[in-house]
């Protein structure tokens, strides 16, 4: 009997969602399933939808915690559960809200998309000098290579990219002067093969590029203009072609952030590259570092396997 006087109290919540509202079938189902699974909940200890205390919602997100359910999915729970008091309290079914001032569970961040390490040698391998016919074609095969080696060594964002300037590049010391968010200036390292890349673009591709005249920025398009946002993301795009799927900048930074912290690097040292301005937005990363302790554990802890495996 508590269990359909509590799904009757919903089915008015999922009418008032689908006929006030005009919520998607998707979203209302969503918002069935998540209640109905509170409801069987307090059914279970005797309560009911309009008596329920913070207590039983506490309750109910330490029991979903305890059956393994993922920090995302308690958190969408938990919202449906606050969409609905706070539609039965506008309606003055209830004089309290249950969910009031119940924290959201912590949650991992979405870890940007990363490239593989075979894919991103493919895309760095992609503009290569001598496949063009043209002295001009050269040129820009030898700055496209240079620019993707940059991205990769240094974790630029695509703005910043474009705006360093010759006056930045600090090539026999091996670092660059970036000017990331908010104008904050950071120097990152470059690595041999960025080094390489950039020596050989400065020698043989920027004065063809540059075609006599003074240009400050480091990168340059034809004319010696300055490289446009768009058109770095379409050579980004066209050096990934070969992956069977596209690349962007930013794919390309976190590449670069993914492949240091699996080889062993502190979140300090990759924030300081990134130019992050707080820590808790380099921990995306944590999960990597995670994973990779985990796989070294499976591997040469002894009590790690189940005796049977062998």
């Amino acid at each position: 009997m508590l269990l359909k006087a509590n799904l009757q109290v919903v089915a008015r919540f999922l009418d008032y969602l689908k006929v006030e509202r005009g919520l998607a079938s998707l979203t209302v189902t969503a918002y069935a399933t998540d209640l109905s699974q509170f409801a069987t909940f307090l059914e279970k200890r005797r309560g009911t939808m309009t008596r329920a205390t913070r207590a039983d919602v506490g309750d109910f997100m330490q029991e979903l915690f305890a059956n393994s359910v993922d920090g995302r999915s308690v958190a969408r729970k938990l919202s449906a559960l606050r969409h609905f008091y706070k539609y039965l309290l506008l309606d003055k079914h209830i004089d309290r809200d249950p969910t009031l001032n119940i924290d959201s569970p912590r949650q991992w961040k979405v870890l940007p998309k990363a490239l593989a390490r075979d894919e991103m040698e493919t895309v760095l391998q992609s503009p290569r000098a001598g496949a063009s016919t043209s002295k001009e074609g050269e040129a820009i095969a030898l700055r496209d290579h240079a620019m993707l080696e940059v991205f990769y060594a240094a974790a630029l964002r695509v703005s910043e990219i474009v705006n360093v300037r010759l006056e930045d590049l600090k090539l026999e010391q091996g670092y660059l002067l970036v000017r990331g968010k908010g104008d904050k200036e950071r120097i990152v390292p470059l690595g041999k093969s960025a080094q390489e890349a950039i020596s050989q673009y400065l020698q043989v591709a920027r004065p063809v590029l540059a075609d006599g005249r003074t240009a400050s920025a480091l990168f340059l398009a034809r004319g010696a203009h300055g490289l446009t946002r768009q058109r770095v993301w379409q050579l980004v795009r066209d050096a990934s072609d070969g992956l069977g799927r596209h690349a962007s900048p930013h794919m390309l930074r976190h590449s670069c952030a993914t492949h240091m912290v699996e080889n062993g690097a502190d979140l300090r040292t990759v924030q300081t590259i990134l130019g992050h301005a707080d820590i808790s937005t380099t921990q995306i990363y944590t999960h990597v570092a995670l994973d990779r302790l985990k796989s070294v554990y499976q591997k040469h802890h002894p009590r790690a396997k189940s005796k049977n495996a062998s």
